[in-house]
C-alpha cells in the first residue's frame, strides 16, 4: 500500500472526502449540497491532475497511478454530459465511481515520477489514451445500470436501467473505437507495425467485439432472452478490468505496453 503525504496524496484524499462527503448528503437527500461537493471533488481530482502535470513535466498519462487519477477527475464531466445529454441520472453510483477509481491512485499505486519513453512522445499519445479513458466510465456507468436491469424490483425500473445501458454503451463505443484506431497508427508509427498481437491490443479489441456484439443481439435479446444484454454489458466491462489491471500487471504476458505498470 502506498500512502501518500504529499501534496500530491493531500489532493487526492481531498477529492476522496469529498466525494464521499457528496454521497453522504445524496443519502441524506440534500442533492443541491451533494452536487456542490461532487463539483468541488472534481476540482480536488483536477488539481491533483495539475501538479502531477507540473511536477513530472508531461501530461500524466503514461502509468496506471495515473490512468486512475485521470478516469476519478473524468467521472464528474461524464456524469454531468450523462445526464444533460441523454438524461441519464444515478449520482451516487457515479460518487461511488469516483471513489472506486481513485483509490488505486490513492492507496495501491506509487505517485514515483517517471522518464516519458521514447514510444510515448507521440501525437497520438493524448488523444489515444484520453478517448480510452472516456470510454471505460461510459461502459462502467453502463455497467451499474447492467447491475440494476438483472437486479430491479419492477418491471418498470428494469426497463428504464435497459435503456440507460444501451445509451451509455451507444456513447461509449465511438470513443473505444476512436481508442482502438489511434492505438493501431500509434503502433504503426512507433513499432512500424498496425498489429502487433500484442496482450493488450488483443484485450482491447475482444472488449469492442463484447460491446458491438452487445449492440447485435439486443433487438432480439429483448424479446427472446431480456436479461442477455445485461450479462453481455457486465461481461464487457470485466473485460476492461482485464484489459486495464490484469494484462498491465501480469507478469506471465509481457508485452509492448509494459510500460503501463
Amino acid at each position: 500500500m502506498h500512502i501518500k503525504t504529499s501534496t500530491q496524496g493531500l489532493l487526492i484524499y481531498s477529492a476522496m472526502v469529498l466525494y464521499l462527503s457528496a454521497m453522504a448528503m445524496a443519502w441524506l437527500r440534500r442533492p443541491g449540497v451533494s452536487r456542490r461537493l461532487f463539483f468541488l471533488g472534481f476540482l480536488a481530482a483536477g488539481a491533483s491532475i495539475l501538479y502531477r502535470w507540473v511536477h513530472t513535466g508531461h501530461v500524466p498519462m503514461q502509468n496506471l497511478f495515473e490512468v486512475f487519477l485521470w478516469l476519478g477527475m473524468l467521472v464528474y464531466p461524464i456524469s454531468l454530459a450523462s445526464n444533460t445529454l441523454i438524461g441519464i441520472q444515478g449520482t451516487q453510483a457515479d460518487l461511488v465511481l469516483g471513489l472506486l477509481t481513485l483509490f488505486p491512485a490513492g492507496f495501491v499505486f506509487s505517485d514515483q515520477p517517471q522518464a516519458l519513453p521514447p514510444a510515448l512522445q507521440s501525437p497520438f499519445f493524448i488523444p489515444h489514451v484520453a478517448s480510452y479513458m472516456i470510454s471505460y466510465v461510459l461502459m462502467a456507468k453502463a455497467g451499474f445500470w447492467a447491475i440494476v436491469q438483472l437486479y430491479g424490483s419492477s418491471t418498470q425500473w428494469r426497463t428504464a436501467a435497459e435503456k440507460a445501458t444501451y445509451l451509455l454503451i451507444c456513447a461509449g463505443l465511438p470513443f473505444m473505437t476512436l481508442g482502438l484506431l489511434l492505438g493501431s497508427m500509434w503502433g504503426h508509427y512507433a513499432w512500424g507495425d498496425w498489429w502487433g498481437w500484442d496482450p493488450k491490443e488483443l484485450w482491447s479489441l475482444a472488449c469492442w467485439l463484447v460491446y458491438v456484439l452487445y449492440l447485435h443481439i439486443r433487438p432480439s435479446a429483448l424479446k427472446a432472452y431480456p436479461r442477455l444484454n445485461a450479462v453481455m454489458a457486465l461481461i464487457g466491462l470485466a473485460f476492461i478490468v482485464v484489459t486495464l489491471l490484469w494484462v498491465n500487471l501480469s507478469r506471465l504476458f509481457p508485452g509492448l505496453h509494459s510500460y503501463a505498470t
